[in-house]
């Protein structure tokens, strides 16, 4: 058995949750989970939040504000009939599309196709959660792909419009690895991503610097319980946008005095799905815990931290986990966030919304987005 098996085990039963997102799971309790799903909406569960957009399937929503119009840099959900492992291969997303809207609450536009798999040189397979930028008039798409040899890369594709359509480079970043790029845009105008998932998104893999490429389940890496979690990564970006101006650095998450967050805390630890915001010249990295299905953050001085964690932003969603972005917009914060309500199913999901209320200790209100 797992190291972690039991607690997943509870929380899973707790909170009345399905399978996986992205890849991320244990093909082992699809059946009991499925049972947990059926149940939960024949009690009738009541959602906070209505779908964005119910035409196609999104998730892992990353919102800005590029010429005072919301954009969202969605994940396309597609069911493609693969059959669902623990390294994620079900999750064979092909293509994006950027949806947008003139204000919150308005009608919102589907840009169609901005990138599809077909048109990166470099990648083979799964185009999954990606984010934008936009400098000097030219925008930026990033997302993760897996290469032709089955190892994730960043890629990065260009357009003249925040909506795209994108031309994707060539070659993915130089000295990229893994999923789940976030770009954060500084108020001394540097820019900085972020990078990591564990389990299907292999980070694990990386930990001594080279990819290793024999593990024969997404666990094999892992740390033990009593060392210290796997850390994301974050490099500043180049002048061009195109490429890291430095090496990939890891990033510290730690308690309230200073110890790392170790592995077995998985109530506390990194999964995926990292995020960074300021507010009040504080810098907020989120990210999600990933089989414990929260919303952590942890509060920095710097880009590049240490963190400290502070607890969750948001509860469990009807979904196996969870990917967010949280966005100022006209002076109100937003979160961004999917579950599978449209379908029901864990690799089917659609986004949402809601407000976001920073407390005046700097601290974030917990979100509870399923009304029981």
């Amino acid at each position: 058995m797992k190291k972690y098996s039991f607690i997943r085990t509870a929380i899973i039963a707790l909170a009345g949750l399905v399978t996986i997102s992205c890849g991320r799971g244990n093909k082992g309790k699809q059946d009991r989970q499925t049972t947990v799903q059926e149940e939960k909406q024949e009690k009738g569960s009541k959602f906070l939040n209505k779908p964005l957009v119910e035409h196609i399937y999104t998730a892992d929503p990353s919102a800005h504000v590029f010429e005072d119009r919301i954009y969202i840099y969605p994940s396309h959900d597609i069911d493609t009939g693969t059959e669902e492992d623990d390294f994620g291969g079900h999750f064979d997303m092909r293509d994006y599309h950027v949806l947008s809207m003139d204000s919150v609450g308005g009608e919102i536009t589907d840009h169609g196709i901005a990138l599809s798999v077909d048109n990166v040189p470099w990648a083979e397979r799964q185009l999954w959660a990606p984010d934008a930028a936009c400098k000097d008039g030219i925008c930026y798409l990033y997302f993760p792909a897996k290469d032709k040899e089955g190892i994730f890369r960043i890629g990065v594709a260009v357009s003249d419009s925040p909506e795209g359509p994108f031309r994707a480079e060539k070659e993915p970043i130089k000295g990229s690895l893994s999923i789940d790029p976030a770009v954060f845009r500084d108020d001394d105008g540097e820019y900085y991503m972020y990078v990591g998932g564990i389990w299907g998104g292999q980070l694990q893999n990386w930990r001594t610097g080279t990819y290793d490429n024999t593990a024969k389940t997404p666990y094999d890496n892992e740390p033990a319980d009593d060392e210290p979690a796997i850390s994301p990564r974050v490099a500043r970006l180049s002048d061009d946008m195109l490429q890291f101006e430095e090496e990939l650095r890891e990033i510290e998450i730690v308690d309230g005095e200073g110890n790392p967050i170790l592995a077995g805390d998985h109530e506390r630890r990194f999964f995926e799905a990292a995020w960074v915001h300021k507010y009040n010249r504080k810098y907020y990295f989120s990210y999600s815990t990933g089989d414990t299905h929260f919303i952590a953050y942890a509060i920095g001085e710097s880009p590049y931290g240490p963190f400290v964690y502070q607890g969750n932003i948001l509860n469990p969603v009807q979904g196996w986990t969870n990917h967010h972005s949280i966005v100022e917009i006209k002076g109100q914060w937003y979160l961004f966030y999917h579950d599978t309500e449209l379908s029901g199913q864990t690799h089917l999901r659609n986004v949402k919304m809601t407000k976001l209320e920073h407390d005046p200790d700097g601290t974030i209100k917990t979100i509870n987005v399923i009304i029981e």
